[in-house]
């Protein structure tokens, strides 16, 4: 019978093995495609907005507001030979602030089929600028998803320092907002002397319907050809288990422009506004990317238009050759 300190002795044998085991394997896989896809998806099809989070290799920042679970390059590539895609978008999530070195990691792990979209603030050289252009980086992003109507001044003076910033660059500049902030922008957007492109449907909620205050002027500056729309993520504009009701939306953004509008998964799914703490471990939302973009079968029903949709956008903006 073993004594009192052989116990002892073998569970901490058992707590240090689980402490010094790998982070990833402490965590849930990211999500991966259930469901089939059921159209041909053309080749070079471009899935435009992916995150990459790999706190071992590249620790989150002090200032984030949620901790995701990791999600790796590797995941990532297993998930669009699911789904037949060949190209991607890696947008900088908000977990890394200003520091990019995981986003331009994944585009040196993935070659020319990747792009990236950066954070950069007043702080940002122009030597790391270039660096990113170099590495694959043709955008920047300004994340304000919570932002309000009265914070219209603030949202412009960060437009502006960043339009500033990256003049003289071909690059875009990508926003995630609320509805009626993008359409408080119409006149700002109308002349940046650069692409504009609005995140996850512009911020709609779906609920609200193509009649909902702000969504004509999305349409009026994607009908201009001054700002792209994602139809990204439907499960943040949707709360209906078959996301029925962001369908009139994606249609509605399709007609007014099609050659302004991309589609993305928006993997790994993090969980943004669980209520966790920030330090606290959010898991990452398993959802169905075949099922996701299976919607865009249903949106754009032409084999032509999904084309468009998939690939012709993607090379035009992100600079695909």
């Amino acid at each position: 019978m073993p004594s009192r300190r052989d116990i002892l002795t073998a569970a901490g044998a058992i707590s240090a093995a689980a402490f010094f085991r790998p982070m990833t394997s402490l965590f849930a896989a990211a999500a991966q495609p259930a469901t089939p896809v059921e159209f041909k998806v053309p080749k070079g099809a471009c899935d435009c907005h992916v995150h990459v989070f790999d706190p071992q290799r590249f620790p989150f920042f002090s200032g984030r507001t949620y901790t995701p679970e990791p999600a790796t390059v590797a995941e990532l590539k297993e998930m669009h030979r699911k789904l037949r895609i060949d190209r991607v978008v890696i947008v900088q999530a908000s977990v890394y602030g200003g520091d990019n070195a995981v986003t331009l990691d994944a585009l040196k792990q993935l070659g020319s089929n990747a792009r990236g979209v950066a954070v950069i603030d007043e702080h940002t050289p122009n030597t790391a600028l270039d660096e990113m252009q170099q590495g694959g980086v043709r955008g920047v992003r300004i994340n304000m998803g919570g932002a309000s109507e009265g914070e219209l001044p603030l949202v412009r003076r960060r437009m502006k320092a960043t339009l500033d910033r990256i003049g003289g660059r071909n690059w875009h500049l990508q926003v995630y907002l609320p509805l009626a902030v993008a359409a408080g922008l119409m006149e700002d957007v109308m002349a940046a002397p650069v692409p504009i492109v609005f995140d996850h449907f512009a911020g709609v909620l779906a609920a609200g319907g193509v009649d909902q205050p702000g969504f004509n002027k999305v349409l009026k500056m994607v009908q201009a050809g001054k700002a792209y729309v994602k139809v990204s993520a439907a499960y943040r504009a949707s709360k209906l288990v078959d996301y029925a009701d962001a369908a009139p939306l994606a249609k509605a953004l399709i007609a007014a422009n099609p050659q302004r509008v991309l589609w993305g998964s928006d993997w790994p799914h993090p969980d943004t506004s669980s209520g966790r703490k920030a330090t606290e471990i959010s898991p990452l939302l398993q959802r169905d990317d075949g099922r996701l973009l299976n919607l865009l079968a249903a949106w754009a029903p032409e084999a032509a238009m999904r084309k468009t949709i998939l690939v012709d956008n993607p090379a035009m903006l992100y600079g695909f050759r």
